[in-house]
């Protein structure tokens, strides 16, 4: 499977990764380190690319995010990726109103405090869960929560990437169809 990321165009192999991370630094220096040689080396190049990254980069990236439970914006902004976090949100989706309503409340006071979107890996997670966490981090310093936040992006764009060479999505990349294209932008 990673023989067809590595087969695609330069651009092709561009969109697909800005799928999985919304840093152009990333996202440029993993085009530039294709081809790899197999997924635990790709994975590998994630954590070393990442891990040269700076703020900027993490705040690029979180805004490629909705916000937790923000079904509506994940819809409109965020159509090309919006299958994954959808998923990834799961535990949103099937939240009570009122949790639903603490999450909107916290995420509010998150962005106005931190200047950011609260990120975590939702995956696995029920809305809760995700609650709880946002709340634990509130306290937080934002020197401290930007670490934390770049952190669980990180988590994120390696599921993605795993996502991304699943068997579906690989063959979906090498040979996109009319229809497939038309149901991706519904």
């Amino acid at each position: 499977m990673i023989n067809k990321l590595n087969n695609l165009s330069t651009t092709n192999q561009t969109i697909e990764l800005e799928k999985c991370c919304g840093s152009q630094k990333w996202v440029n220096a993993m085009t530039a380190a294709c081809p790899f040689l197999d997924i635990d080396t790709l994975h590998e190049t994630c954590d070393d690319i990442w891990g040269t990254c700076e703020e900027a980069d993490y705040l690029e990236a979180f805004m490629h995010h909705p916000q937790i439970g923000d079904i509506a914006s994940l819809k409109r902004k965020f159509a090309n990726t919006s299958k994954w976090a959808s998923n990834e949100q799961k535990g949103a989706n099937e939240a009570s109103n009122e949790i639903l309503e603490q999450l909107k409340l916290n995420n509010g006071i998150y962005l106005k405090k931190f200047g950011f979107i609260f990120i975590v890996c939702a995956t696995g997670k029920t809305a809760k869960q995700m609650l709880d966490l946002l709340s634990a981090r509130l306290p937080n310093q934002r020197s401290d929560e930007i670490l934390i936040a770049a952190a669980e992006q990180n988590k994120i764009t390696h599921l993605r990437l795993d996502k991304l060479l699943a068997p579906q999505t690989v063959a979906e990349i090498a040979s996109p169809d009319i229809n497939n294209n038309d149901e991706n932008n519904k």
